[in-house]
């Protein structure tokens, strides 16, 4: 990617097939998020490298990203480390044109691909925000994940005022590592959810669990699999949303059969056999055609 620096500001270059529209409608779309928020056409987004604190305002054109530094200049390793945040959180590196030529062919996306042109990935870039993400929404609705993300964060997480706004940053899992799951399940997670998350911090803490050793390796999704408390839903949803695994599919997620029923026309939701069947045609863009099957489902 390219991006022009500005110092206390930068504009990244926009790839082909990219919304930003679309973008801010996902990321607006809980009003119980608060690790960012969208207003005015803009997204609003704090983020640390190093200990230096950064708040991002990106704004948009026609071709390229605009981030303001709301805190004056970052240093210069922070712009940079800035800059490769926002190409991967916006998925901006992607040559998406074998999505698009794929979907154009597919019955259940050509639709959606025409209807939500330029959606991307919208990712989560933080191995730990990821995981914990994951398994808090093991098994219940969005709602009562935003709620218990939202609570988590307040508790453990740390908050930089900024013009009336708090902006919250992920809590660091050195910080969680040393809490008892007690202390989870009085933020209303069961006892197996915190044990999880706890479990997944001291292992991050201990430098055991780092996301470049798992980034564009085949052997990821087993490595994810061998944590306590992550299956095959939590390790493809962690490699689609964090390791940027197009092709990572997360087959038993609700919302995907939710989606599928819909554009199927069923009156039940498909069968596993029935979905691998419609998939059989979405090879190696598996995570995109997911993503645009859960943009339905937010109309």
């Amino acid at each position: 990617m390219r991006w022009k620096d500005g110092q206390t500001s930068m504009e990244l270059e926009l790839p082909a097939h990219f919304s930003f529209s679309e973008a801010l409608i996902f990321l607006g779309r809980s009003s119980q998020e608060i690790l960012h928020y969208v207003e005015d056409s803009a997204v609003y987004k704090g983020i640390v490298f190093d200990g230096e604190v950064i708040l991002l305002k990106i704004s948009s054109t026609e071709t390229h990203l605009h981030a303001s530094f709301l805190l004056g200049a970052p240093s210069d390793n922070g712009r940079k480390k800035a800059a490769a945040f926002i190409e991967e959180w916006l998925d901006l590196k992607r040559d998406a044109s074998g999505f698009i030529r794929m979907a154009a062919r597919d019955p259940l996306l050509k639709g959606l691909a025409e209807r939500y042109a330029g959606l991307r990935i919208i990712g989560i870039p933080d191995l730990f925000e990821a995981l914990v993400w994951a398994v808090i929404g093991q098994q219940i609705n969005l709602t009562f994940a935003y709620k218990l993300k939202k609570a988590f964060t307040e508790k453990y997480g740390t908050c930089f005022p900024y013009g009336g706004q708090c902006f919250w940053l992920f809590p660091e899992p050195e910080k969680i590592a040393a809490l008892e799951p007690e202390e989870l399940k009085q933020l209303q997670f069961t006892g197996r959810k915190a044990e999880y998350i706890i479990g997944i911090a001291k292992l991050m803490a201990e430098n055991k669990l780092r996301k470049d050793s798992l980034s564009g390796q085949p052997g990821a999704r087993d490595v994810l699999m061998s944590l306590k408390g992550v299956g095959a839903w939590t390790a493809d949803y962690v490699r689609m949303k964090c390791l940027l695994d197009s092709a990572a599919f997360p087959i038993g997620d609700a919302g995907l059969q939710n989606a599928l029923k819909h554009q199927m026309g069923l009156d039940r939701k498909p069968s596993i056999e029935e979905i691998e069947k419609a998939a059989s045609r979405w090879d190696g863009w598996q995570a995109y055609a997911v993503f645009y099957l859960w943009r339905s489902l937010y109309e």
